[in-house]
C-alpha cells in the first residue's frame, strides 16, 4: 500500500461515490455532444461516400497530402535544427555572471517569447521580400522557418536555463572544490546532465513547432499540410472531410511525438535523472552566484 499523501486527504466512501457519479455524468454529456456533432454532419451529407472517396485515390495523396506533409516536416526539421544551438547559447548566456551578457540575452529571449509566431512569420516574409530579394519560391519556407526559429529558440533558451537550474547545487560546488574553471564546470559537469533533463521538454517542443508550421500555410503561402485543404476541397467540394483527414494526420504525428516524449521522461525518471517539464525553475542558478553556502560543516564561497 502506498503511503498517504501529505498534500490532501485520501477520499472517503462518499467522495469516491461522488467521483464515480461525476465520471458517469461527464461521460454521458460527452457522448451527447459527440452524437449531436455526428448527427449534424450526417444531416448535411458530410459522410456521403462521394466526399470521402477522393482519399482512396492515390493521386490525392501523391499530389497534395504527401507533399504537404513533407513541407511541414521540412520546415519543422529546419526550425528545430537551427533553434536548438541558438537556444543553448542564449540559455547559458542568461545564467552568466556578467550583466553585459545576461541582460541583453534575457531581453532578447523575453522579446521574442512575447511575440506571436504569426507576426514573426509575416514580418520575415515582408523583410525577405523588400530588403533581401529572396526568390518567391523559397520565401514562404524561409519566412516560416525564421518565425519558428525566433520564437522557439527563445522558448528553448528557457528550457536550457531551467534544465541547468534543476541540477543540485552540489554539482557546481564539487567542481569548484576540484579547482575547475567556470567554462569547464558548465561544459563537463552541468551541460551533460542538463541535456538529459531537458530531452523530454525538447521533444515536446517539436509538437509545438510542427503545429505552428500550419500558420505559414494560412497567411504566407507556404505549401504545407494544412494549406492543401484548399486544393482538395475546391476539387471535390468536401471541406469538412478534408479537414478531418488532415487533422487526423496531425493527431497521429503529434501523438507519436508526445508518446515518445512521455516514454523518454519515464525512462529518465526511472534512472533517477531530473526532468524539465512545462514549468520553469525559479531559483538561483547553481554555481552562478554561489555565496557562503555551508556544506558538511565547511563554508565555501565564490562565483562561477
Amino acid at each position: 500500500m502506498s503511503a498517504p499523501s501529505v498534500l490532501y486527504d485520501a477520499p472517503g466512501p462518499k467522495a469516491k461515490a461522488r467521483n464515480v457519479v461525476y465520471t458517469v455524468v461527464f461521460g454521458i454529456a460527452l457522448a451527447a455532444v459527440v452524437w449531436l456533432v455526428v448527427s449534424a454532419l450526417a444531416d448535411k451529407g458530410q459522410f456521403d461516400g462521394a466526399k470521402w472517396s477522393p482519399f482512396l485515390l492515390g493521386s490525392t495523396w501523391t499530389q497534395y497530402l504527401v507533399p504537404g506533409l513533407g513541407n511541414t516536416l521540412l520546415a519543422a526539421g529546419l526550425a528545430i535544427v537551427i533553434a536548438l544551438p541558438i537556444g543553448f547559447v542564449f540559455g547559458i548566456a542568461r545564467l552568466s555572471e556578467h550583466a553585459w551578457i545576461r541582460v541583453p540575452a534575457g531581453a532578447l529571449v523575453e522579446f521574442f517569447r512575447a511575440l506571436p509566431v504569426l507576426i514573426l512569420m509575416i514580418f520575415a516574409n515582408e523583410f525577405f521580400s523588400r530588403f533581401m530579394d529572396v526568390d518567391r519560391d523559397v520565401r514562404p519556407l524561409a519566412a516560416v522557418v525564421t518565425g519558428l526559429v525566433l520564437y522557439n529558440a527563445s522558448v528553448l533558451a528557457e528550457v536550457v536555463r531551467a534544465g541547468i537550474l534543476s541540477l543540485p547545487k552540489g554539482q557546481t560546488e564539487a567542481s569548484l572544490a576540484l579547482g575547475m574553471r567556470k567554462g569547464q564546470t558548465m561544459r563537463i559537469i552541468l551541460l551533460p546532465q542538463a541535456i538529459t533533463a531537458m530531452l523530454p521538454a525538447i521533444v515536446s517542443q517539436l509538437v509545438v513547432i510542427l503545429k505552428d508550421s500550419a500558420l505559414g500555410g494560412a497567411l504566407v503561402g507556404f505549401a504545407e499540410l494544412f494549406a492543401q485543404y484548399r486544393y482538395i476541397s475546391n476539387n471535390y467540394n468536401n471541406l469538412i472531410p478534408t479537414l478531418i483527414v488532415i487533422g487526423t494526420i496531425y493527431i497521429v504525428i503529434n501523438t507519436l511525438l508526445t508518446t515518445f516524449a512521455s516514454w523518454l521522461e519515464k525512462r529518465l525518471s526511472r534512472r533517477g535523472r531530473p526532468t524539465v517539464g512545462g514549468g520553469m525553475v525559479e531559483e538561483q542558478a547553481p554555481g552562478m552566484e554561489v555565496t557562503g553556502m555551508r556544506t558538511g560543516g565547511n563554508t565555501g564561497g565564490g562565483t562561477l
